[in-house]
Formats: C-alpha cells, sequence, structure tokens
C-alpha cells in the first residue's frame, strides 16, 4: 500500500503554539489547488503500490471551499483509498461542510479540540469553544461521519489536573475511534515561546506533567483504547492507517509547500514557500540521507510505537549496536525486549526524546 499527504497550509488565525507553516490569507488559494494537481501529475510515479490513504492536513484543510477541494479529488487516485481524512476545526463543521466532504469520499476526520475549557482555549488562541467543539462532533455523527479523531492537549496555561482529567472524560464519553493527546511544547518563534521568555507565561511543573499522562493513559485504558504511538490511542482496529505509514516505512507522497515524502528508499521534501510553489510547483528536493540517517530514521519511528522495532530487521552490524546501546536501558526498566521487538515502555513514553537521543548514531 502507499499513501498520499495533501498540505493545505490555510488557517483562519496561528494558534500561539503552532510553528507548521501555515498563512491566514486565501489569496492563492485556487492556484495552491493547480498547483497540487499539478504536482501530482509530475511525480504519481514515484509511488508503486496502490494508494490506500489519503490526508489533507495543514493548516486547516476544512478552510477551504469545498468546490476546490472536490476539484483536487478529481485528480487524486480514489479508487482503492481506504482511508480519506480530513484535518478540520470545530468552526468549519456544519451539515453542508459535512455532506460536501463524504461526496468528494471524506470518510474520516481529525478535528482539533484541545480543550473543552473556553479559559484555556482563549489563552492558547483557539477560535471555537467548548460547546463549538461539542457540536461539531455531533453534526459528524449525524452526518454520517462516525470513524472521528479529535486532539487534546494537556499542560495548558492555567490547566489544572482535575481541569484536565474533565476534557478527557468527556471527550472520552463520546466513544470516538481515535483521539490524540499532546503535552504542550514552548516552539522557538512562536508566541507561546514568545511569552514564555518575556516572562509572561509559565510552562506547567514536569511533575504535573506527569501526572497529567498517568491520568491519560489509565483513563483511555480504563476506555479501551490502545496507545499504540506516543500520542495517540485507539479502540481495537482502529489505528490511523495513514498517520500509522509514517512510522512503519510505508512510502507516501507529500504535495504542498512544505510536504515530506518517502518512497520506500528516498525522502524528498517540497519548498515551504507558497508563492513559490503556487508558480512552479516543481520544487522538490531530494533529501540526500547517510546510511546513518536511514538508521536512525527507522529507530525514532518505530520506538514511537506499540510495536516497537524488530531488531531481526536490522543487519547484524546494526543489531549489535542498538542492542548495546540500549541495554542500560533494558536493565533500568525504561525499555524491554520480547521476541526480538526491542520497545520503551509505556510510562517512559513522555520522555522518549531522552532515551532516542542517547540511542542514534551522531
Amino acid at each position: 500500500m502507499a499513501g498520499i499527504y495533501v498540505h493545505i497550509p490555510f488557517c483562519h488565525s496561528k494558534c500561539v503554539y503552532c510553528d507548521f507553516f501555515s498563512t491566514p490569507n486565501l489569496t492563492d488559494a485556487d492556484l495552491l489547488i493547480e498547483a497540487l494537481i499539478k504536482e501530482y501529475h509530475r511525480r504519481a510515479a514515484e509511488l508503486t503500490d496502490k494508494v490506500e490513504t489519503l490526508y489533507f492536513g495543514g493548516g486547516t484543510p476544512s478552510i477551504i471551499a469545498p468546490d476546490r477541494l472536490a476539484r483536487l479529488c478529481k485528480a487524486l487516485p480514489l479508487d482503492d483509498v481506504r482511508e480519506f481524512t480530513i484535518e478540520a476545526n470545530p468552526e468549519d463543521v456544519n451539515q453542508t461542510s459535512v455532506r460536501a466532504w463524504r461526496d468528494m469520499g471524506v470518510n474520516r476526520v481529525s478535528m482539533g479540540i484541545q480543550s473543552f475549557d473556553d479559559t484555556q482555549l482563549r489563552a492558547i488562541g483557539r477560535r471555537h469553544s467548548a460547546d463549538d467543539a461539542r457540536r461539531a462532533i455531533n453534526c459528524l455523527l449525524d452526518g454520517g461521519i462516525s470513524n472521528i479523531s479529535c486532539d487534546l492537549i494537556y499542560g495548558l496555561p492555567d490547566q489544572t489536573i482535575p481541569s484536565w482529567e474533565r476534557s478527557l472524560t468527556e471527550l472520552l464519553s463520546y466513544r470516538l475511534p481515535h483521539i490524540s493527546a499532546y503535552c504542550l511544547s514552548y516552539e522557538p518563534g512562536t508566541a507561546l515561546y514568545a511569552k514564555m521568555t518575556a516572562g509572561k507565561i509559565e510552562p506547567t511543573d514536569d511533575s504535573v506533567l506527569d501526572r497529567m499522562y498517568k491520568v491519560l493513559c489509565k483513563a483511555t485504558a480504563s476506555a479501551g483504547y490502545e496507545h499504540y504511538e506516543i500520542s495517540n490511542f485507539a479502540l481495537p482496529g482502529m489505528r490511523s492507517r495513514h498517520n500509522s505509514s509514517y512510522w512503519n516505512e510505508t512510502p507516501y507522497l507529500g504535495l504542498g509547500p512544505g510536504a515530506h515524502s518517502f518512497d520506500g528508499v528516498v525522502r524528498r521534501y517540497n519548498t515551504i514557500d507558497l508563492k513559490t510553489y503556487v508558480k512552479t510547483a516543481d520544487i522538490t528536493v531530494i533529501d540526500e540521507e547517510t546510511a546513518d540517517q536511514r538508521f536512525n530514521d527507522k529507530l525514532i519511528t518505530a520506538l514511537r510505537t506499540s510495536d516497537g522495532l524488530d531488531v531481526s530487521t536490522l543487519p547484524a552490524d546494526r543489531a549489535d549496536y542498538i542492542i548495546k546501546a540500549c541495554s542500560p536501558f533494558i536493565s533500568n526498566g525504561p525499555m524491554t525486549i520480547t521476541d526480538s521487538r526491542l520497545r520503551i515502555n509505556e510510562e517512559f513514553w513522555r520522555r522518549a526524546d531522552a532515551i532516542l537521543r542517547e540511542l542514534i548514531v551522531v
């Protein structure tokens, strides 16, 4: 199988924590659609397997008028697509948009809720309210799209453990197939980072974040969700097929400004400049990786997941290296190896980056 990712870099406004490429200016929306179609036709041969997943991400793809998205869909290979996801924000979800998305073939919606607390939503610059989120979930369900994934964030400004529990409990009450939960990060270049460095906001204490993470793991497990990747939880059989392709080295084609691709051997990336992209749709660069970098990619992606890394698939020298490098973590508890599967244990996933820094080849 293979997948296609389409980057739609438009948002109504920028959330204070966001460091993804996006713009509120829709002037180039039609030019973007045409450029995406041209890029797909130019690069379609990079994928030799049939396309089974399609993902419209961003940005906020739901900001684009359905007729524009439909024009793009007509140019893409949808015959074998089993999972077609569009990212959406609650304020864009209504009966008309849901009907139009279904007509295009969308069968999964990934929606950013982040919190059911209006004070917390305002603090991070979200445009929607908690009631908007509730209405949007029900609108999707009523409109026939039941494969829904919703995001929450913990560690928000002024968020307490009880308020985190309330948001989590409410989302779990919908019994959605999939949820994602992220720890708030302070990325350089974001408004949130600027507030932190100016002393206007203080990050949540690490011990509190640990408790929030434990609440998350316990609540989702009790509700029957599988914690299959650091930030992702699914009911049985409902893992995100497309996102899993990033972690298990399934080939995917990335279209649009800033999009990345992997054909099973070579990684590529596009220019992040929107004006340049819509003029040419031909700024794709091969990411010249060394053997060590390819090994690190495999290590980092596999160890993000509950499936872990199958050491038996590695060349002997790499297998020997990783077993030796992981020995202290296996002895002390953060990692385990069973039947050649090397894993970071769930209770240590929040510190996976620190563990991985000790394992990668430099």
